[in-house]
């Protein structure tokens, strides 16, 4: 999985910028710290983010679809996708070739967007019924999205043939409300990794199968939005709680131990995360703030304890 491989590169990286700004200590022209904050377009209306290669992150704008690329090192950046009528970026994941997988939301959609152009190169109907297409992770092979109203899976092949719907049974229930939202795997990708919003729980799913299994918390996570695996860490951001639950989970994954909440002054309804070396970043999505063109958004760098 690209961010899985982007995280370990990032890692390096991170270690060696750190190494380097301490060597260059007091020496004019020494690298400077990571902003802690970064801006992105005023009404952009983000919710996903993803990082890699290096320190570029891609987020999207909700209502418009249209995608953002910038550097985490500099906080500069620019619109490579413009809006589109009929579309929306949800939750996105970037791949080793550099194309974006973005979720639809309510239009039912997943695209797959040339990271480097911002070209839209494929787009799937996953369904025209009533969806909310929330979240993607990518494995080895394939894409996997979340449809936080539907109790399904679609499964986008890394070729970009031919889309699948995958029914998700076993120990996940959909109740009234938004259910499944954030989406990880194991590295192997044998294992996706889901939280359901409404219910504060965590589950594994098959991806050959769709059946689920609970993984039992020491305590439930309400509102549980983006999700990040790191190792036997499970990141939770809970979006109108603004704070990051973090779950420390059994060797097979059967349960977890809710260790720590991760909370930042900056937080404003954070929605989904990513990591670069031992920073991870979260989306400001502020939707308890009515949205007008000049609403300002932005990115906030949180360190885990």
């Amino acid at each position: 999985m690209f961010h899985r491989i982007a995280r370990v590169a990032a890692s390096i990286c991170f270690a060696a910028l750190v190494v380097a700004g301490s060597a260059g200590a007091g020496v004019a022209g020494a690298a400077q710290p990571f902003p802690a904050t970064i801006d992105l377009p005023q009404g952009f209306q983000p919710e996903g983010i993803a990082i890699g290669p290096g320190t570029t992150f891609y987020t999207g704008s909700i209502p418009t679809g249209a995608i953002y690329r910038g550097d985490l090192r500099t906080g500069a950046g620019e619109v490579i996708t413009p809006p589109s009528d009929g579309s929306a970026a949800v939750g996105l994941a970037v791949d080793q070739r550099s194309r974006l997988f973005v979720a639809g939301g309510s239009t039912g959609q997943g695209r797959v967007i040339d990271a480097r152009t911002g070209e839209v190169l494929a787009t799937y109907q996953f369904t025209t019924d009533p969806t909310f297409v929330n979240d993607v992770v990518i494995t080895k092979d394939s894409a996997w999205f979340t449809d936080s109203v539907n109790p399904v899976l679609y499964r986008v092949p890394l070729d970009l043939g031919p889309a699948e719907t995958v029914p998700l049974t076993g120990d996940l229930v959909y109740q009234a409300g938004f259910n499944v939202n954030g989406i990880d795997a194991t590295p192997d990708g044998r294992t996706l990794v889901l939280v359901q919003t409404n219910t504060g729980q965590v589950f594994t799913a098959d991806p050959a199968t769709g059946t689920t299994h609970e993984i039992v918390l020491s305590e439930p996570v309400p509102n549980g939005d983006g999700i990040l695996l790191h190792g036997r860490t499970l990141y939770v951001v809970q979006n109108v709680q603004n704070e990051i639950a973090v779950i420390r989970l059994a060797p097979d994954l059967s349960s977890g131990v809710v260790t720590d909440h991760l909370q930042n002054g900056s937080f404003d309804v954070p929605t989904t995360i990513d990591r670069f070396g031992n920073t991870l970043y979260a989306v400001n999505a502020r939707f308890t703030t009515a949205p007008t063109p000049t609403t300002e958004y932005s990115i906030v760098a949180v360190r885990p304890r």
